[in-house]
């Protein structure tokens, strides 16, 4: 039954994650053709316009793309959040948590803070100022369905553009690298020599160094020279050397080979354990962006209700059914409160982990913006800064927002679903 329940969702998700995709993409075409009407009076829309294409509607078309040619298997390389193939996996880890951090902290290695709205302030004032940042966050990238557990990185004389940085995913249960191999953990390090612009997604992002041999064996080297008792073993030719690019279009080459750091022997730091679960079941942002965006919506059906009712179009009605002005205006104050309250309560229940309501917010964000497009393309109001635009975009977003696949996993991974306890990386997703 679980598994049927599982299937109807996916199948319900993947409806929702596709018409969100399209929805954005017509979006970016609003915003692009109300800057045209303007000229360049009004240029200030064509960030926006790069905001949403680069941000929202790239991202979700390579997410619907991939799921279609990128395997879902281990390939030896990490997908971004976008669902591109993102670094190479360059290395191997044998050891517990505690071992691998009291290892990467004797070598000079610095752990990265988790990426939230403070932490990528940091990392945009860092950069544009130049200023030092040392436990600037990375980007998340996928392994296993999962995003990194944690990274390590060490900043290139006090620059926040150049640094050395690794990220770390714990294996599955039993899980084996290919040819039956055991491990604990496997990392991708790369170099950042730059900031720069996207290839595939137009984002502005790091540039990483092409050789990322040279920082796998950096990584290597610092830990073994400061941690005698680590010790390594290579995998020769684990995977094929290769020319290829990462998920933001840099060139990435390799011979191949996979180094396994042995740190079994390492004495640990359990004051540098983290609670990966705990972190796994975290809010993720696109659930507290819904949630922001919900608890918008009701202050404008409130504050565009009320102006409505201000212009006395609606007392027409009310006196032609014999009801007085204060009595209508009761009732369509009333009616504007109850449906913004009923938004507000939908959005809570949404931060709190409800699928169901996830759900049913979707819905009717699908429906009204599908109302907006059956009158827009029936000749009826136009969609611009002055009329509804601003609606249509808070409804689009809530439904990108909802649709992820972060805040799908963490709805049906809640305590209140049928499938609580099932590991992230173990549930079925219909779009990668």
């Amino acid at each position: 039954m679980g598994r049927v329940r599982m299937s109807i969702s996916n199948r319900i998700d993947s409806v929702f994650f596709v018409f969100a995709g399209a929805a954005t993409i017509w979006l970016a075409w609003l915003v692009l053709a109300e800057g045209f009407r303007f000229g360049l009076a009004q240029i200030w829309f064509y960030v926006p316009f790069w905001a949403i294409l680069a941000y929202l509607a790239l991202p979700r078309l390579h997410r619907i793309l991939t799921y279609l040619y990128v395997p879902d298997y281990f390939i030896g390389r990490t997908r971004t959040s976008d669902g591109l193939l993102g670094d190479p996996v360059n290395l191997a880890v044998r050891g517990d948590e505690s071992q691998v951090h009291a290892a990467l902290l004797a070598g000079g290695w610095i752990r990265a803070d988790d990426l939230s709205f403070r932490s990528a302030l940091g990392i945009i004032k860092s950069t544009v100022l130049r200023r030092s940042y040392h436990r600037a966050p990375v980007s998340p990238l996928l392994l296993f369905g999962r995003q990194q557990d944690f990274a390590y990185q060490q900043e290139v004389d006090g620059n926040p553009a150049k640094r050395h940085h690794v990220r770390f995913w714990r294996a599955p249960d039993g899980w084996l690298l290919p040819g039956g191999i055991p491990v604990g953990w496997l990392a991708a390090g790369t170099f950042d020599r730059a900031v720069g612009f996207s290839l595939f997604t137009l984002q502005i992002t790091h540039k990483i160094d092409e050789n990322t041999d040279t920082e796998r064996d950096h990584i290597v080297e610092t830990v073994t020279r400061a941690e005698p008792a680590a010790t390594v073993t290579v995998i020769k030719d684990f995977s094929t050397g290769y020319h290829s690019r990462n998920g933001g279009g840099d060139t990435i080459q390799t011979d191949g080979d996979l180094p396994i750091l042995d740190v079994t022997a390492v004495t640990g730091r359990q004051d540098a354990v983290i609670a990966l679960e705990a972190s796994h079941r975290r809010r993720p942002a696109p659930v507290m962006v819904a949630a922001v965006l919900i608890a918008a919506r009701a202050a404008l059906l409130l504050v565009f209700g009320l102006v409505a009712i201000s212009s006395g179009e609606f007392f027409v009605e009310f006196e032609e059914s014999g009801i007085s002005e204060s009595e209508g205006l009761a009732f369509a104050i009333g009616t504007l409160a109850v449906f913004a309250v009923i938004e507000l309560v939908f959005g809570v229940f949404v931060v709190m982990g409800s699928n169901v309501a996830r759900v049913i917010v979707m819905f009717v964000s699908t429906v009204s913006i599908l109302t907006y497009g059956v009158d827009f393309a029936s000749g009826g109001s136009q969609l611009s800064q002055q009329t509804n635009l601003v609606g249509l975009a808070i409804d689009i977003l809530v439904l990108l927002a909802l649709s992820s696949n972060r805040a799908s996993h963490w709805a049906r991974a809640s305590r209140k679903d049928p499938l609580a306890g099932t590991p992230l990386d173990k549930l079925t997703v219909p779009v990668r």
